[in-house]
């Protein structure tokens, strides 16, 4: 071994043989377990394993190519294209000639586009090419429905920490890991802890570490790890799971759960930006106007993000988080504007009446657009007394909420409904 002739790294010199070595995904590879089963039954079929990385994607799907026979041709939708497609499919003719199946691992398979994702079609379905896909990312939303329909979609978890702690124990033991390295128990938990269920990233650190200090300590692992930010893909389900997680703390009121997940997002690479706009939709989408204020405070945090930058202005973002989830909650503008939206979207066009209309000249005025209106500082009853509506048309679109400032505005809000002749209770929408 010497300088230029360097050894694999300690997650490649480790990665399991048989599927028996193979750490976690115990709801997939147990007894009785789906992928036990399919391996059993002798019908494997195409596969989608979706899961975050350093969990086993690319290990089981080697492995179980080993366990079947196949002939495995690995390829990475990041590089690869049409023309390397076409290559397996004519290397898998050959071997089906000799009576040998194929594989086709395809790795980010998410980064394949419609074209690409269509080639692999016809050889999946003729049953040429078991295709093997793996992706961090929803297949849902980023797997063609034509080909996610002839694949079975496992779901791969994280690690726990104590598969990940088990992991790192073998690491020291077995020859081909790091034999003749320490490590303190307190390291091996800190390790485990921060890999947030990746096998990869644990071993990869590991191996640094045992570069600075031997035993491995806590100060060697922190130093090899470096900061520590939470796994998160900006443009993909983790960021929108923490987005919601987040709204729906603000909603429920839970101000350490809200503070938890704007740290999450903001310590993961959300864009300050992004999430101070989030917010400001939960200003109007659950306070309202249980509290009118809460709406400027939540501009005014995101004044301060934009003119402060990080880390100063994410003060103010948490300041606003922490104002909403206080808040009370009012959520009846939100729900009288979807009302509104859809009585437009689904209803008739209906005319202004022509004494709202506005009449700037004669002719206008001769047509009656503006007679008979009661301006309400010179005449407040008439006001009160004229239709805002078509004749015969009712909407009953905002009701007025118990919570905040809102309930203070309850009482007018009853005496302007029965000034309109519109009563206390819910009219029915007519058209």
């Amino acid at each position: 071994m010497t300088l230029f002739d360097p050894p694999a790294p300690l997650p490649e010199r480790l990665r399991p043989r048989t599927l028996a070595e193979v750490v976690g995904q115990g709801h997939l590879l147990g007894p009785g377990r789906p992928l036990t089963r399919l391996l059993q039954g002798g019908r494997l079929g195409s596969l989608i394993f979706w899961g975050p990385p350093g969990v086993g994607k690319t290990t089981l799907a080697r492995l179980i190519a080993s366990e079947v026979g196949a002939h495995f041709i690995p390829l990475s939708a990041v590089s690869a294209g049409v023309k390397d497609v076409r290559e397996a499919v004519m290397e898998a003719e050959r071997l089906r000639a000799r009576g040998q199946p194929t594989i086709l691992f395809l790795d980010e398979i998410h980064r394949f586009n419609k074209a690409q994702q269509d080639a692999l079609l016809p050889h999946v379905e003729s049953g040429l090419l078991t295709l093997i896909g793996a992706t961090t990312e929803n297949p849902s939303f980023e797997v063609n429905p034509a080909l996610r329909s002839r694949a079975r979609t496992l779901v791969l978890e994280p690690l726990s920490q104590e598969d990940v702690r088990g992991l790192l124990e073998r690491a020291l033991a077995d020859p081909r890991g790091l034999p003749g390295v320490a490590a303190q128990p307190e390291a091996l938990d800190l390790l485990a802890r921060l890999a947030d269920g990746d096998a990869r990233r644990a071993l990869g650190t590991l191996e640094v570490a045992a570069t600075l200090a031997n035993p491995v300590t806590s100060e060697a692992v922190r130093e090899a790890f470096g900061r520590h930010l939470p796994a998160m893909d900006k443009n993909g389900e983790d960021f929108y799971n923490l987005i919601s997680a987040l709204h729906k703390s603000v909603r429920g009121s839970h101000v350490n759960a809200s503070l938890y997940w704007l740290a999450r997002l903001l310590e993961g690479g959300a864009d300050p930006l992004y999430v101070a706009r989030r917010i400001m939709r939960m200003a109007s989408e659950d306070i309202g106007l249980a509290d009118p204020q809460a709406l400027r405070l939540c501009v005014a945090a995101r004044d301060a993000m934009e003119f402060l930058g990080s880390p100063e202005g994410e003060l103010a973002l948490a300041q606003a988080v922490v104002y909403l989830a206080l808040a009370p909650k009012s959520n009846s503008v939100y729900v009288a504007w979807k009302k509104a939206r859809d009585a437009v979207r689904e209803g008739e066009m209906l005319p202004v009446p022509l004494h709202l209309r506005n009449a700037p000249t004669a002719l206008l005025r001769e047509q009656g657009y503006g007679r008979g209106y009661a301006y309400y500082f010179d005449d407040p009853e008439g006001s009160f007394a004229q239709n805002y509506l078509p004749d015969g048309v009712r909407l009953d679109l905002y009701a007025a909420t118990g919570e905040g400032w809102e309930a203070r505005v309850q009482e007018r809000w009853r005496k302007l409904r029965e000034a309109h002749g519109e009563g206390t209770e819910s009219a029915a929408t007519e058209t």
